[in-house]
């Protein structure tokens, strides 16, 4: 099971991507939202921005979120390591329900080049 450190690493490495990327990959960032990333196993939850294509001002959060984000993700740590790692695919993740992502239609749209 992943550490709170390792999930707080994974997160920074994940906007230290997501700020170093070009093309596709940053336009598809270069939005204003607020984020939440649930940890199931850990009873923890990260929240944050999403804005000009970098995640800022992460905090975490013992238990569920305070508020509903806009974009909002839940997983056990692992994944969030793995899928940060790219030792899991995003989309099969998602779709066997490992990681369950809520969004409005319009910001799904422009993260599935992200994801």
């Amino acid at each position: 099971m992943a550490t709170l450190d390792q999930c707080r690493a994974a997160l920074d490495r994940l906007a230290q991507n997501l700020s170093s990327a070009d093309g596709n990959v940053r336009s598809a960032a270069a939005f204003d939202r607020s984020l939440s990333c649930r940890i199931t196993d850990l009873d923890v939850t990260f929240l944050g921005r999403l804005s000009h294509g970098a995640i800022q001002d992460v905090a975490s959060v013992p238990g569920p979120p305070p508020h509903k984000a806009e974009i909002r993700l839940s997983m056990a740590g692992d994944d969030l390591v793995d899928l940060v790692d790219g030792k899991l695919n995003f989309a099969k993740a998602w779709g066997s329900g490992r990681v369950k992502l809520e969004a409005g239609l319009r910001d799904l749209l422009r993260l599935r080049t992200l994801l």
